[in-house]
């Protein structure tokens, strides 16, 4: 593990001082209650950053964010959203209320950060491409952020999952084609386990038992458990699964496969394909694109991004239907939302 900017001691008294002064009495504390439920999504073409307002369909404010932008979280208390630069090194924070930029935490040398978690701790966890790596960002919002790394020895470290209780993270390392367990809390190294070709998407379970990865490259999705790190079940998905999602209700994990233009439906009880939903279909695949998916809070909606159409597609999970394309910034890809 490597420390920047502070020592142990430091991030204690960091972490208790934010304790003492919650963001949401340094910000204006009624400025996300008075948002409408919003999307916002990362352009990685465009360089931008966008809010929808999902009761218009409208997007309401575009504004230039940081070169390549990936992946993206909101914080706890819904005022900020924190992007992963992936053409940089950096980690930025802007308003959700008018996408000001608010700080720029930047991880060192080659970082390309790509997955980020905004854990309800209030740290921001994000992995480290270019660095093998992933880091914890403690008291982010204090102009005083300490960063802790935490190697995974692996190449291409590319999405995350973090536990409730912030003792476990799990990373996909694409180009060593693992999954790697790291252990937030002691120096004990990680532990790396092949999973298919070039594993991409991962999420954990609302219940914290199941670790659920989709390998893009072997059109394959895994159920694992995420102490010992093995491969409970294989499921054969569509094509290119690019990512995995678990709906909150914990019934279902749904992979973004791209070739397809669909989405297959895992039951998470039997770890069998239920379900598949068409967003474009084979033929519209390549024009469309579709990449990133992330559920509703209630359940009831699944947002698919379209990276080559700059487009959004909100599909409804029920009827399976797609019920609008979104417009947004050009190549649009990571999201997040705000209920």
């Amino acid at each position: 593990m490597r420390r920047v900017g502070g020592s142990r001691a430091g991030a204690a008294a960091l972490l208790a001082l934010v304790g003492c002064a919650p963001v949401a009495e340094v910000e204006s504390a009624g400025a996300a209650a008075a948002m409408p439920p919003t999307l916002f999504v990362a352009a990685k073409r465009g360089n931008t950053l966008s809010k929808v307002d999902l009761t218009t369909g409208e997007e309401v404010l575009r504004l230039p964010s940081c070169t390549n932008p990936h992946e993206l979280a909101t914080s706890p208390d819904g005022q900020h959203v924190a992007l992963a630069c992936y053409g940089g090194t950096s980690v930025d924070v802007f308003r959700t209320d008018t996408l000001e930029r608010v700080i720029s935490i930047d991880l060192g040398d080659n970082a390309r950060p790509h997955g980020i978690v905004w854990h309800d701790s209030g740290n921001i966890y994000a992995t480290a491409e270019g660095r093998r790596s992933i880091f914890q960002i403690v008291g982010p919002l204090t102009g005083a952020a300490v960063t802790f790394e935490f190697a995974t020895g692996q190449q291409g470290s590319h999405m995350l999952a973090v536990s409730p209780d912030e003792r476990t993270a799990w990373t996909t390392d694409l180009g060593s084609r693992t999954v790697t367990r790291i252990d937030l809390r002691t120096r004990r190294a990680p532990l790396s386990v092949t999973v298919g070709e070039e594993p991409e998407g991962i999420a954990l379970s609302p219940d914290g038992t199941t670790l659920w990865v989709s390998a893009r490259g072997s059109n394959q999705a895994f159920a694992l458990d995420p102490q010992t790190m093995e491969v409970r079940e294989t499921v054969a998905t569509g094509r290119f699964p690019l990512r995995i999602a678990v709906r909150p209700q914990g019934d279902v994990a749904v992979t973004s496969d791209l070739q397809d233009g669909s989405l297959s439906v895992i039951d998470t009880a039997t770890a069998k394909v239920i379900r598949t939903i068409p967003v474009s279909g084979p033929a519209e695949a390549q024009q469309r694109f579709q990449v990133t998916i992330l559920w509703s809070d209630d359940g009831t909606k699944v947002y698919v991004a379209e990276t080559a159409s700059d487009t959004v597609a909100e599909v409804d999970y029920a009827s399976g239907k797609v019920l609008r394309r979104l417009k947004v910034g050009e190549g649009g890809d990571g999201m997040a939302i705000l209920p």
